[in-house]
């Protein structure tokens, strides 16, 4: 699932993508990943393809919520939870700095 989704975002041009290793962390998913997109059509477009990529392997939808605005999308893929923001709304909210414990255990995929 993780691979899957990280390829999704890299064929729609996600950008500054960030994989967060939640094991252990959390019970609500197993990864999480934060990216972005340049305007709120490319976070919406991005979310939407995503969606239907996953939809194949889920065998349903996964869930999303924020479509509507564009400025921060989150697609629920179960073991993997992806946020999908415009570069200023993802600087205010700074997620992936709630995550990070000084392990190293965000890492930018390659």
């Amino acid at each position: 699932m993780l691979a899957l989704t990280l390829k999704s975002l890299d064929d729609d041009k996600a950008e500054d993508v960030v994989a967060i290793d939640l094991r252990g962390k959390s019970s609500v998913a197993d990864h999480m990943i934060v990216c972005s997109g340049r305007s709120s059509r490319q976070v919406t477009a991005i979310a939407e393809k995503l969606s239907d990529r996953l939809k194949p392997v889920l065998g349903r939808a996964p869930r999303t919520e924020g479509k509507g605005q564009g400025d921060w999308v989150l697609v629920d893929a179960g073991d993997v939870i992806v946020h999908i923001f415009r570069p200023e709304v993802r600087e205010f909210y700074q997620l992936e700095a709630m995550w990070q414990d000084g392990t190293g255990d965000a890492q930018r995929p390659s």
